[in-house]
């Protein structure tokens, strides 16, 4: 569990480092956008390949489509609660969030970002050392979602403290997750890690549809559809070097 929780927070990490670019620079809305659609597309090929097409492997069709529409279901309403307390435009630049949803962001954060990380501790479980290609597509989606997040939190009104303050929560929570997908599923039927693989897959790729991509159509225009087919090629192009 300690090599799931330390490959968590490597994937984590590139939200510190989003999070201090978001601060420190001031990123035109257009790369925002752009940036946050590569991002999805790493996301994309990593549901596709290392999540939904190894849960069929592992447990077959009824794996995939149980586990699939679980996980978008559990996503939808976690993120419809966090959404109806006023974190609907947590991934935004434009400084809509505000002090007074501060810890409802922090839950939003967290509901991206936990299917994600534990996924890193799921590809533990083959023993053939964390997936590079899940790894990579976790740090390069991380880096786009806070440098917009902080960049609309620094808008609003929001600490430096504050914002490297909640980052640094949802790495810890990020690594924590990547732990328990490694611990709970260690000694796991097949069958139950393909279910469990297509269950992040499902919630991943409604976090893509509800709330990532609709953020970098909103910034970066229709651009971001070539943006996406790139972050999703070199994620690809990872995979074949496994």
């Amino acid at each position: 569990m300690g090599e799931a929780a330390l490959w968590g927070a490597v994937g984590g990490s590139s939200l510190l480092l989003g999070a201090a670019l978001g601060l420190a620079l001031s990123i035109p809305r257009v790369a925002i956008g752009l940036i946050l659609g590569f991002g999805a597309g790493t996301l994309i090929c990593a549901v596709t390949i290392e999540l939904t097409e190894e849960a069929f492997r592992l447990g077959g069709a009824d794996a995939v489509v149980i586990g699939l529409a679980l996980g978008a279901l559990a996503y939808f309403a976690g993120d419809w609660v966090i959404e109806r307390r006023g974190a609907r435009d947590r991934m935004s630049s434009m400084g809509e969030q505000s002090e007074g949803s501060a810890s409802v962001l922090l839950f939003g954060a967290v509901l991206d970002g936990v299917p994600e990380s534990a996924v890193i501790g799921i590809t533990l479980l083959e023993g053939s050392g964390v997936g590079i290609p899940v790894l990579a597509a976790v740090f390069l989606s991380n880096l786009p979602e806070s440098i917009s997040s902080s960049t609309g939190m620094k808008k609003a009104g929001s600490s430096i403290g504050h914002v490297v303050a909640v980052w640094s929560i949802v790495v810890l929570v990020g690594a924590v997750s990547a732990a328990l997908g490694y611990g709970l599923l260690d000694g796991a039927s097949n069958n139950t890690i393909g279910l469990i693989q297509a269950f992040a897959g499902g919630a991943v790729l409604t976090m893509l549809a509800d709330t990532m991509m609709p953020e970098a159509f909103k910034r970066g225009g229709n651009l971001v559809g070539l943006l996406t087919v790139l972050g999703f090629a070199l994620a690809y192009l990872l995979t074949t070097l496994e």
